[in-house]
């Protein structure tokens, strides 16, 4: 296959699954102007990671273990300053974003959460809230699935209480 082909094959492929991109890049960034450099990074480490990609694995599981290390990397690299609030508005980049105020108010409320997890936490959840199974995610992590399966309830226990923390609060 020449480098054009290999291009083309690559460019259709992110095209198909810009959406593990994009959901990868705000888990790890709210900033507008950070998240757009958060999805160049992560693209250009999926262009240089693609030759190696072997079609051992789902491209989308390939490319969700690419990404997410990218974007810790990359998280990692950044000083971050952490307000624990949310613009609602950055919510209009997601892919499946509803317009309901209440939809808005949960997952601000659910990202203000995600933000408080440690970064393999935070990749957790992210795949699990993306649809995948224990065996994807273990694929894309290189951990276990009985760990996986462990760690994720762990998680949706510490947010319960979390919620339960904050509506408590009110």
């Amino acid at each position: 296959m020449s480098t054009s082909d290999d291009q083309a094959a690559f460019l259709r492929q992110l095209e198909e699954h810009r959406g593990i991109v994009s959901s990868v890049a705000f888990a790890y960034c709210r900033d507008r102007g950070a998240r757009e450099d958060v999805v160049q990074s992560i693209s250009a480490e999926l262009w240089r990671a693609y030759p190696r990609y072997d079609g051992r694995v789902a491209f989308s599981t390939w490319m969700y273990r690419v990404a997410v290390n990218a974007a810790i990397s990359y998280y990692r690299r950044q000083t971050r300053e952490r307000s624990g609030l949310i613009d609602p508005a950055d919510f209009e980049s997601l892919p499946a974003a509803s317009e309901d105020d209440g939809d808005v108010a949960r997952r601000t409320t659910l990202y203000r959460l995600i933000d408080g997890l440690d970064e393999l936490e935070r990749a957790l959840i992210l795949l699990y809230l993306d649809g995948n199974n224990h065996a994807e995610i273990a694929d894309v992590l290189g951990i276990s699935q009985t760990n996986v399966a462990t760690k994720i309830s762990r998680i949706k226990q510490s947010l319960r209480r979390s919620v339960a923390s904050d509506v408590a609060d009110d």
